[in-house]
Order: C-alpha cells, then sequence, then structure tokens
C-alpha cells in the first residue's frame, strides 16, 4: 500500500480566512475516526490570516479517493469554495522521514 501526501493551499476572499479555517477544522473532526486519514493539518500563514495551508496524509489512494467522494456532496466543501478566491493541491512522493 503506498500512502498519498499531499499540501492544499487556499487564499480565502479577502478577510474570509477564519471562516474557511474554522470549516476545514470541523472537517478535521469528522476525519478522525477515520482510519485512512492519518494526517489533516489545517494552518494558517502568520502574515496573511487569509492564506490557508491543509497537509494531508492518506494511508491510501482508496482512501482518499472515498473520502473525496463523500466531500463533493458536504455543505461545508461547497461553502469553502465559495469562500476561497484560489485553490491549489500537490500532490507529493512520501519519501520518509519523522512521523506516522
Amino acid at each position: 500500500m503506498t500512502r498519498i501526501a499531499r499540501y492544499g493551499h487556499m487564499t480565502a476572499r479577502k478577510g474570509h480566512g477564519e471562516e474557511v479555517a474554522q470549516i476545514l477544522l470541523d472537517a478535521a473532526e469528522k476525519l478522525a475516526s477515520n482510519p485512512g486519514c492519518e494526517l489533516y493539518l489545517i494552518n494558517r500563514e502568520r502574515e496573511n490570516p487569509d492564506a490557508i495551508w491543509v497537509t494531508e496524509l492518506w494511508r491510501s489512494q482508496a482512501d482518499l479517493d472515498g473520502v473525496s467522494a463523500q466531500v463533493r456532496s458536504d455543505p461545508g466543501a461547497a461553502r469553502v469554495m465559495e469562500l476561497v478566491a484560489d485553490f491549489e493541491v500537490v500532490e507529493l512522493q512520501l519519501l520518509g522521514g519523522k512521523g506516522p
């Protein structure tokens, strides 16, 4: 099984960074019981509170795909997309290091 590592970066529309971050933190709570999601961290840039970063580590592509299908129908995800001016996901090749 190959783990999937990703970084997501989004820029919320001016002044909406807090709301976007809270929706993503709520999503992280929902993922707490999902064994396929090994890491889901929400970060905000210190100097730009409208810039949000998501760090993800998934057990497998199948685990990520399963959650992605659920997210598409989630009202919170739709709200995030309304509040975000720019969004990018970077797929990574996990090489190793400290962590799960």
